[in-house]
């Protein structure tokens, strides 16, 4: 049974590691930016009366269970199955029997992954639609894949490639897809959760926050290099190991040991991150590739300026909303200015309150709203043409 033309689309989110953002109590366990988007924007459409529900890893919570509308089905445990066998079993099985049990009317993921085409090998054949949202700019290009098999990256550009829907976070990443895999997009932004306080610069005792994953590409080593060089000034770092980098987690860890002005937090829940960015003064960005980070909105709707590599939509230079550097020494020389002066930080900061006040939520959850209604008008219309 699928929508009627008056009735919103049943729509399901698969993402294997989405239960941490959805479910307070299971936050112990990590999960990224692309998670939290997902989250935030089930959690919208259930608020608006659709019919959600999200295909989560099995972390022994019931089959079913709901949060805040959304109904969960479990796949597979993230461990479970014997390597190369179990992307056949238990993953490739388990997650087509919870996708039948969804029984949804569109079925929407992120991240690049052999996943995508998994989805479409489910969807397309049953009449279902399968809707894509790049999670990274690295999403955008074949040479720049986060996918370790070469089976992997070819699975996800065949998956692509049968997506009713292409959802990218900035004209860049629109203009890649189209570039790189001849596929096009529409741009959608990211969504953001709302609140938190906005301390002044004297009552903030962090001078630089960086937030993120521990893995090689987001070049974490650059806040220590620069934590050396402004002993003055507080740092702290968040973040716990991405699988398999357990040995580059433990090497900044004792790199951070050896820094007196360095607070090494290790993995903290998404919960409880708010506060850390209510106490920074800046965030800092090192990474080598983004989409539109989180961390971003997150300090921005907090007052807190962002000093980084990576300026998506160039926002930061044309909004004021922090620094954007290009070398060592200019993150050093940012961090020093905005962590350690306070008239630089005030307008910085008051430009990114303001920035996040200007900016509309209903309005994105909206754009998403259409475009998902949009895919089952036009499979209707086909239909009726036929």
């Amino acid at each position: 049974m699928t929508a009627t033309a008056t009735d919103p689309p049943r729509i399901c989110f698969v993402g294997l590691s989405n239960l941490p953002a959805l479910a307070p109590e299971y936050g112990g366990q990590r999960s990224g930016g692309a998670e939290l988007q997902q989250v935030l924007l089930a959690r919208a459409l259930a608020r608006r009366g659709w019919p959600v529900s999200m295909i989560v890893a099995d972390h022994g919570q019931p089959d079913g269970a709901a949060w805040e509308g959304v109904r969960t089905y479990k796949a597979y445990r993230p461990e479970e199955g014997v390597p190369v066998i179990r992307f056949l079993y238990p993953r490739w099985t388990k997650l087509r029997s919870a996708m039948q049990r969804a029984q949804a009317d569109i079925y929407y993921t992120s991240c690049a992954g052999a996943q995508l085409a998994q989805l479409a090998l489910f969807a397309r054949p049953r009449g279902r639609k399968l809707v894509f949202r790049v999670a990274s700019d690295s999403d955008c290009d074949p040479r720049t894949l986060l996918v370790s098999y070469w089976r992997d990256r070819k699975l996800y550009g065949w998956g692509l490639k049968r997506a009713d829907l292409v959802l990218a976070q900035t004209p860049a990443q629109q203009s890649a897809l189209e570039r790189n895999f001849g596929v096009a997009s529409d741009v959608i932004g990211p969504l953001f959760e709302p609140g938190g306080s906005r301390p002044p610069f004297a009552a903030r005792d962090i001078a630089a926050l960086w937030v993120g994953n521990l893995r090689p590409l987001k070049r974490p080593g650059l806040l220590l290099e620069a934590a050396a060089r402004l002993p003055q000034l507080a740092f702290h770092m968040i973040g716990g190991p991405m699988p398999g980098e357990e040995a580059f987690f433990e090497q900044l860890r004792r790199q951070a040991a050896t820094l007196p002005n360095v607070t090494f937090h290790g993995f903290i829940p998404r919960q409880r991150i708010g506060e850390y960015f209510e106490r920074a003064r800046v965030l800092v960005g090192t990474s080598e590739t983004e989409g539109f980070p989180n961390t971003y909105l997150q300090a921005w709707s907090r007052g807190t300026p962002v000093v980084a590599f990576i300026d998506p939509q160039r926002l930061i230079a044309t909004q004021g909303l922090g620094r954007v550097v290009k070398s060592p020494e200019e993150l050093q020389a940012a961090i020093a200015k905005l962590g350690g002066e306070p008239h630089a930080w005030q307008a910085a900061s008051a430009r990114s309150r303001c920035y996040i006040d200007q900016r509309t939520q209903e309005h994105a959850i909206g754009a998403y709203a259409q475009a998902l209604a949009g895919v089952m008008r036009a499979a209707g219309e086909a239909r009726q043409a036929a």
